[in-house]
């Protein structure tokens, strides 16, 4: 089995990978304050929860955004899990090729989504990805990656929302039933869901339009984007694994290479 390690701004997703299947799945607040020890004993917990031994794992693959996080995180991976973790890097073969001006500054989250919707749908693709900030990556239909769009995520929209004024209170994120609020919450709830998804409407068919790709495929990912890719048909697909599934196709194409 796999461990694939997605080290997000926000979070930090575990998903143990039996070939293509998500046998278990964790999540953790990053935090780089932790220890190596303290990270392992929660790693090493959540696995004996789900059954599974650390002698199961045959590797462990880690994407990462925080660079902070990383000595603590591999050391914790070799002490307690038994393996030197592989980290993903641009100069790794990710199934596409990297035609950004600065390839080596292509976050490995980016990477690993577009390996994933280039490797399954061999077609061009735009991948959202709702994080602490939003991406819409493009990958074209020669498995090239060369566009992206970065906005602010629809958690901080809403942070911003309540942060920058005295009276409005923290919201639930979610659709009202109508644009239409009858009250402060229902109010903010519409002008903050609604209006992204309009942005990222707008911003899907401007994309579409500047590449002259109407037909590209767009599938999302991400914790929020389960809120907005159900409300717009710019949305073609929402899988919410997309990170595991790009961290194990990176891994099978240079397992030999590493090992």
């Amino acid at each position: 089995m796999l461990l694939a390690v997605d080290v997000g701004n926000t979070n930090i997703s575990m998903g143990i990978m039996e070939d293509e299947k998500i046998r278990a799945s964790f999540r953790l607040i990053t935090r780089t304050e932790r220890t190596s020890d303290e990270l392992g004993v929660i790693v090493y917990d959540l696995l004996e929860r789900a059954g599974i031994g650390t002698e199961d794992i045959e590797a462990v693959v880690i994407s990462s955004v925080v660079p902070k996080l990383m000595y603590t995180l591999t050391s914790c991976m070799k002490k307690y899990i038994g393996k030197t973790p592989i980290v993903i890097t641009p100069q790794m073969d990710c199934g596409i090729v990297l035609k950004a001006d600065n390839p080596k500054a292509v976050g490995a989250d980016r990477i690993v989504d577009c390996a994933y919707a280039y490797h399954t749908f061999q077609r061009s693709c735009i991948v959202v990805d709702f994080g602490t900030a939003t991406t819409f990556d493009y990958v074209s239909s020669a498995g090239e990656f060369r566009y992206t769009v970065i906005a602010p995520g629809l958690g901080i929209s809403a942070n911003a929302l309540t942060s920058q004024t005295a009276k409005l209170p923290e919201i639930e994120i979610k659709k009202p039933a109508s644009v239409l609020g009858s009250n402060t919450i229902t109010g903010m709830q519409a002008g903050v869901v609604y209006g992204y998804i309009g942005a990222v409407e707008y911003i899907l068919k401007r994309m579409k339009e500047e590449l002259h790709d109407p037909d590209c495929y767009v599938v999302a990912t991400g914790g929020l984007g389960r809120v907005i890719a159900s409300e717009t048909d710019e949305i073609d697909a929402y899988d919410p694994d997309i990170a595991y599934k790009g961290i194990r196709i990176i891994y099978e194409l240079n397992r030999r290479k590493v090992s």
